[in-house]
């Protein structure tokens, strides 16, 4: 089968290429710009592109399938190609339901814990020996793609993301699955660029409940109030069955938290009653799967954490050194709150970035109040020209003080003149946590690590 890709260079389009590829398709693709890691990994496998553009050229009656990337527009001089030829069109999650519709699809949603739910079950999968396809957010540790397909798995565990599927498809990614068993994680306000109200966003969660398949289940975190409504009055004509998970019993030594079931202590490599809420719900998965609780705790136990989800940067005997991919208020409260309450007897420094569309927005700014209250420091820091560049109004420190209502607040707008204040501290007996869907416009973490006192 050939396959072209529109937009091949994206996080999660140069995975699908290399699994695609490794599946044994003709992959071409293009892209009007291509950065690292994705060049490099495609390049590899030979399937960097010669040039960067666009090449309608490359369009004829031989290509069986074209995907379509977020990064490419309505007007792509390929996708218009593609149409006038009559070629069958797929947008990324398209593809990824025509690859796996024949298994038994495991689909992960929620505003927050996909990635790391996903990488869970995943571990667990791996640790009993369970073959499974796959697409999750982020790269994982043990695993070469983000993406897998394959003719042998009879499972597949996807990570339901709710943004648009295309730029031609402006319906939900998670929409277009139709699992067999969803895991909500829970709901909270986000990308208020396309859902500009929070009834909207909701909606898109009811609706997801309702394109599971019929007699299929839905696993949901009965903390959040928001979700268990929409849970309990959602799926109705579908017989789905529903199982509500919460913190499970646990308690915290010498900053090892163990989980405690039928009286027995089990030790994790992660931390946070968020962490422990995405572990439960993983595991009620895995147990649909065919995994047994005792196999699921055996395999668990060893599970260190997704790429950027409270990921360890450097450690000494009085210092732990986190970054994280939290960016929205709930991520950024659970964040802050899970190392607080792991480290109760050391102060916390947490810093975070605002960085995507919403959290630049002045009107969603105000949502991130009290977020992050339970640090002992809290910093904030926004780069002007990065809200200039998406074209948002301008917003000015004394917005984002009023919107966090944090009296002792820190604003940061120089990236360097943040480093330089985290760099005049001690940093004995306390926490750096660095926060962002980004990366402080451009701070390597691993050798900032090294310049702190």
């Amino acid at each position: 089968m050939k396959v072209h890709l529109i937009a091949i260079g994206g996080s999660a389009m140069h995975n699908m290429a290399l699994a695609l590829h490794e599946k044994g398709y003709i992959v071409t693709g293009s892209d009007d710009e291509i950065n690292e890691p994705s060049k490099s990994r495609l390049a590899k496998k030979g399937l960097l592109p010669e040039k960067i553009g666009w090449f309608p050229e490359k369009l004829n009656s031989s290509v069986e399938a074209v995907i379509l990337g977020m990064h490419a527009r309505a007007d792509n001089p390929e996708l218009l190609k593609a149409k006038e030829l009559g070629l069958k069109i797929y947008s990324y999650p398209e593809f990824i339901y025509e690859a796996t519709k024949e298994k038994t699809r495991v689909v992960i949603g929620g505003s927050h814990g996909k990635t790391t739910i996903t990488a869970m079950i995943l571990h667990v999968l791996t640790k009993n020996n369970i073959d499974a396809d796959f697409m999750v957010g982020a790269q994982l540790e043990g695993f070469d793609t983000m993406v897998k397909l394959t003719k042998e798995a009879k499972v597949a565990i996807i990570e339901g993301d709710e943004y648009l599927a295309s730029p031609i498809d402006r319906r939900p990614k998670f929409h277009l699955y139709r699992p067999n068993i969803a895991l909500l994680s829970g709901i909270a306000w986000d990308h208020i660029n396309v859902f500009p109200t929070f009834e909207i966003y909701v909606e898109q969660f009811t609706k997801f409940v309702d394109l599971i398949e019929q007699g299929g289940s839905l696993v949901y975190c009965s903390e959040d109030k928001e979700l268990e409504k929409v849970a309990k009055a959602s799926g109705l004509k579908n017989g789905i069955k529903k199982m509500p998970y919460s913190v499970p019993e646990n308690k915290i030594v010498n900053g090892t938290t163990y989980l405690i079931v039928n009286g027995k202590e089990i030790p994790l490599s992660v931390f946070g009653d968020h962490n422990l809420m995405n572990l439960t719900g993983a595991r009620l998965v895995c147990n649909q799967i065919g995994l047994n609780d005792e196999q699921f705790y055996n395999a668990i136990q060893s599970f260190k954490g997704a790429a950027k989800r409270l990921e360890l940067v450097h450690k000494n005997s009085d210092f732990n050194f986190y970054k994280d991919f939290a960016h929205s208020p709930s991520k950024l409260k659970a964040t802050t709150s899970a190392v607080k309450q792991q480290f109760d007897k050391r102060y916390i420094v947490a810093c975070m970035e605002l960085h995507t569309f919403s959290s630049l927005t002045e009107e969603f700014l105000n949502e991130y109040k009290g977020a992050m209250d339970t640090a002992d420091e809290a910093i904030v820091y926004y780069n002007p020209y990065t809200i200039e560049h998406k074209k948002l109004k301008a917003i000015s420190e004394e917005q984002v003080l009023k919107a966090f209502d944090r009296k002792d607040l820190k604003v940061f707008t120089d990236s360097k003149k943040l480093t330089d204040y985290l760099k005049t501290k001690t940093w004995s007996n306390k926490v750096l946590l660095m926060m962002s869907s980004g990366n402080f416009d451009g701070i390597d973490f691993n050798a900032y690590a090294k310049e702190l006192k």
